[in-house]
């Protein structure tokens, strides 16, 4: 009996030690992370989260706000297909059809009809031989250099205004000793606005005997004569051999992303690629979405088409009233402010005008690059493009002491 009472005090003890312990170690996580954050607040980049009461769309209304409509230009949703009538309606009737979602990883149990018939209409859109679904872009990123390359291979990521065509050149003819050399880039650059130089990277890749890789989110559905994307838009098609892009953004802006290209390749995804194998498979409802704005893709080319007056009338009016915009021909219409502060204090000014924008500043951005990134839509019409336009020139009139653009 003296035992048990013994051993169940020192149990009792240790319980109680190890809780004080391990109340110290949070309470000291807890005054770093604080720390942390109070430093983030002071370099003014805090980054808050404005939280909308409706669907996404050029008009919004914010929660807390009333029904004050807001104007929005700062979406992902180029085509407009977030809220298209015909999107929602494939969602529901894929949601009633195959149920909420599958519980299951693809090579157990969930992999459906509708799965399988959509990655066919991807591989068709792109013109390759196969492609194969993950829950993001940034899961079909990260699971496909680990299943393709070995010790044996180079990669070569190409970064725009960081590298020019003599330093790939280099680093191809170094690579030469390696079994497989593959040139990674972006189709389009999401902060700058800039379309890779396509073109000389191919023909590098060429001379050189190296693979294309493209990762075009901000490419896919909009640019090109049919909206393929950026290898469309330069004529590379055939010389491009993996693409890797996104069903979040212009295809209806639900979730998700693929990989296309060889069918080999993606039969090797399926067998070894981790965030295929352990991810869930993609919502019905999210399949629906994104196979019916393909359908509209493929139907008709006028959705995408019409990206290139209303992106080129923001630019040019935004110019002409004075303002720096990076990039060149593309929705992504990145206003150069410099100062992370500014861009901070122009976007709440902006948003009380009416116009939902955000500033952008390190480390998303490099330091001393803080901008607002503006993003044109095909739903936007000429007439929101010109509030727009008149409503940053109001904002940027009354900021003029503070660093210029």
């Amino acid at each position: 009996m003296w035992l048990r009472v013994a051993a169940a005090a020192a149990a009792g003890a240790g319980t109680g030690g190890s809780r004080a312990a391990s109340g110290a170690a949070a309470a000291q996580l807890r005054r770093r992370l604080e720390g942390e954050l109070e430093g983030i607040r002071g370099a003014g980049t805090w980054k808050s989260e404005r939280v909308i009461a409706s669907p996404q769309g050029p008009h919004l209304r914010l929660a807390g706000g009333g029904d004050a409509g807001i104007l929005n230009f700062c979406a992902n949703n180029y085509l407009g297909l977030s809220s298209h009538p015909q999107v929602i309606r494939a969602a529901v009737r894929a949601l009633e059809e195959f149920g909420a979602g599958l519980s299951s990883v693809r090579f157990i149990c969930g992999t459906q009809s509708i799965h399988k018939e959509l990655e066919e209409k991807i591989a068709r859109f792109h013109q390759r031989e196969d492609a194969i679904l993950y829950a993001s872009c940034f899961d079909a990123n990260a699971g496909i250099f680990e299943a393709l390359l070995t010790p044996e291979d180079a990669a070569n990521k190409y970064r725009y205004k960081h590298m020019d065509m003599q330093d790939l050149e280099a680093k191809l003819q170094d690579a030469q000793k390696h079994r497989l050399r593959l040139v990674a880039t972006d189709g389009a650059f999401s902060m700058d606005g800039d379309i890779a130089p396509l073109r000389e990277i191919c023909q590098l890749a060429q001379k050189y005997d190296a693979l294309v890789f493209i990762d075009e989110c901000h490419a896919t559905g909009f640019l090109g004569p049919n909206g393929r994307g950026t290898d469309e838009l330069l004529g590379v098609m055939d010389k491009v051999t993996i693409i890797n892009s996104t069903l979040g953004k212009a295809l209806g802006g639900a979730a998700g992303g693929y990989t296309t290209g060889p069918k080999p390749l993606i039969d090797l995804l399926r067998q070894r690629s981790r965030p295929y194998l352990f991810s869930n498979s993609l919502p019905p409802a999210v399949v629906g979405c994104a196979s019916k704005a393909l359908d509209l893709l493929m139907e008709s080319n006028a959705i995408a088409q019409s990206m290139a007056a209303k992106t080129q009338r923001f630019r040019s009016k935004m110019t002409a009233a004075g303002f720096t915009i990076s990039g060149k021909d593309h929705p992504i219409c990145p206003v150069m402010l410099g100062d992370a502060r500014l861009a901070a204090v122009m976007a709440e000014d902006m948003l009380s005008r009416g116009i939902y924008v955000i500033g952008f500043s390190y480390p998303v951005v490099p330091k001393g690059k803080a901008r607002i990134r503006v993003q044109i839509s095909a739903v936007h019409s000429d007439e929101d493009i010109d509030r727009c336009v008149e409503a940053f020139t109001e904002v940027g009139r009354k900021h003029w002491t503070l660093p210029r653009w």
